[in-house]
């Protein structure tokens, strides 16, 4: 019954700065991710249990996941941001976008710079990151599904397989980036208290 309990309840309602920072934190790891990982198990086959226990492969991974780890943190972030600015004047969707930017930068400096990446690299990830998020303000949201295609070809190029080997797969990876995100949206609207979050960030603005 314990286990039961434990799958089917309602996760914890996003109110506030650090429970929107923990869901784009988790979410943003899993959506570039779970697509690394997918992909690299289909292209691999039956061979796939062989591939992922080499140390090259296993490397080739890590690297892969820390750097498309901004991406995700880049489409998640303005994923939110239409959510929480779509009725907003323009004063308070800059307001607000520029909370969501200090929120997401503290997201990706919650994690020391990975080794397979280096310092100089994880900090130009950091302000190319910075800079997406600040062009989202110039303008009108975009429907959700349109948010990964900026970013659907470098994630694809990330990817831990030999580029002859990835065949025309591109298209299935940007759907896949797509309907992902969908997927997070819809769980965003149904945990957050939108109300509260908005007077949450505003109020961080006013400190």
């Amino acid at each position: 019954m314990k286990l039961f309990e434990k799958l089917f309840r309602p996760r914890p309602p996003i109110r506030g700065r650090e429970a929107l920072a923990d869901f784009i934190d988790a979410q943003s790891a899993f959506i570039v991710q779970k697509g690394i990982y997918e992909y690299s198990r289909a292209r691999a086959g039956h061979y796939a249990k062989v591939l992922f226990a080499e140390a090259g492969f296993k490397h080739s991974v890590e690297l892969a996941r820390w750097q498309a780890f901004p991406l995700g943190l880049s489409m998640v972030g303005e994923m939110v941001n239409g959510v929480l600015t779509s009725q907003a004047d323009g004063m308070q969707r800059r307001e607000i976008l520029d909370q969501l930017i200090i929120v997401v930068l503290s997201v990706f400096d919650r994690y020391p710079v990975p080794p397979s990446i280096g310092e100089e690299a994880w900090r130009a990830a950091r302000s190319d990151l910075a800079h997406r998020l600040d062009l989202a303000g110039g303008h009108a949201p975009k429907r959700v599904m349109d948010i990964p295609d900026p970013l659907a070809e470098t994630y694809f190029a990330m990817m831990p397989i030999h580029e002859k080997l990835r065949g025309r797969d591109f298209q299935t990876t940007r759907n896949y980036l797509r309907v992902c995100l969908c997927n997070i949206h819809d769980e965003l609207i149904a945990r957050m208290d939108k109300t509260a979050l908005e007077r949450a960030l505003t109020a961080g603005a006013a400190a």
